[in-house]
């Protein structure tokens, strides 16, 4: 086995923990820490095989900024914190489906071991990248980032409305 195999092997490991970690955490700042170290993990698999820029774009995109916007709504909102181990019974349609993916994919590695039928690399220059979104797709850009925006004011909003009644409520009593 080469480097990058065990790396791959290793990385692949640690997205699998991190994922089942993520999905398995009553304390949602936890998760979005568990969630943040399986993007990671994926930024790692992608530049080991050999597509450094979706890697990056994982973890500037996801990992970060998606992921700091996530936790500060949880923050901001001030969810409730559970206690204990999440019920057995609400694991077992994830798991079902989680070991039916995993069937699958050693089904397809089996027909396949050589790996003949693989697709060739994803290489695309940052540059090409952000000529095509922001050429091609520059409408599809800004409509995001605006719904983006909207959604974080909604949160602010909300957050805040919920705060003041709280505080408007207690100093009545």
């Amino acid at each position: 086995m080469t480097a990058l195999g065990a790396l791959f092997y290793l990385l692949s490991a640690v997205l699998l923990i991190a994922a089942g970690l993520a999905a398995t955490r009553r304390n949602p700042v936890h998760a979005v820490c568990c969630a943040v170290v399986a993007f990671i993990a994926t930024a790692g698999l992608f530049v080991v095989l050999g597509a450094p820029l979706p890697g990056v774009l994982e973890v500037v995109v996801y990992a970060g900024a998606i992921m700091v916007l996530f936790l500060f709504i949880i923050m901001l909102l001030g969810l409730p914190v559970g206690v204990g181990a999440v019920p057995a019974a609400r694991l077992v349609v994830p798991g079902v489906i989680a070991a039916a993916t995993l069937v699958a994919l050693f089904a397809l590695i089996g027909v396949d071991p050589v790996g003949r039928g693989l697709l060739p690399a994803a290489m695309a220059s940052p540059a090409a990248v952000g000529t095509v979104l922001f050429g091609t797709y520059w409408l599809a850009v800004e409509a995001v980032s605006i719904i983006l925006f909207a959604a974080l004011a909604a949160v602010l909003l909300l957050g805040r409305a919920e705060r003041d009644a709280g505080q408007q409520g207690g100093s009545a009593a």
